[in-house]
């Protein structure tokens, strides 16, 4: 698999636009996820995913790595987010409209406890900054390891343990 998304990669930089697009419907959906986690607001993250992927392909001869493409590409993503929350002159809250990644409470199976939770779990999303929510979505919702974090935010992996620990416990505090 990474073989193959290696050799897409090469296609691409050479300049073959199939590959490309081959690159955006892999990525689309976990580009609009993250930036849908980040920013709460459909509209706002389709057009982010379209710029990130704009920014890629006008950008694509600088990845060093091709091995690297989906942390280079998440790393986009959360630039051109960050870029929004700030436009909107928030320090810590993306806007009232922000939801966490996970299901909506209509889709959860079970007891209203389920629905409870779930909405306490938005809640608290929101309060986070923008970069300890961003954390938590990288790791916990995406499954990036701490090393691919720390190339998306290009800082020492010590950083992202402590990112994550600070994130993780100021969730749990919201939570309590």
């Amino acid at each position: 698999m990474e073989q193959e998304l290696y050799r897409i990669v090469q296609e691409a930089k050479r300049g073959q636009t199939e590959a490309f697009a081959t690159l955006v419907t892999r990525f689309q959906g976990s580009v609009f996820r993250q930036a849908y986690a980040m920013l709460g607001d459909s509209m706002e993250a389709e057009d982010v995913a379209q710029e990130a992927f704009l920014k890629a392909y006008s950008s694509l001869a600088k990845l060093e790595s091709e091995f690297a493409f989906a942390s280079w590409l998440s790393r986009i993503v959360s630039h051109l987010c960050c870029d929004r929350l700030q436009k909107r002159k928030k320090d810590f809250v993306a806007g009232e409209k922000m939801q966490a990644s996970l299901a909506s409470p209509d889709e959860i199976p079970g007891s209203t406890g389920h629905k409870q939770l779930q909405l306490q779990i938005e809640e608290a999303m929101r309060k986070l900054s923008p970069e300890q929510r961003e954390a938590i979505i990288l790791r916990d919702i995406q499954g990036f390891s701490y090393i691919e974090m720390a190339d998306i935010w290009q800082i020492p992996i010590g950083t992202v343990r402590s990112r994550i620990h600070a994130a993780r416990l100021a969730l749990r505090e919201y939570l309590k």
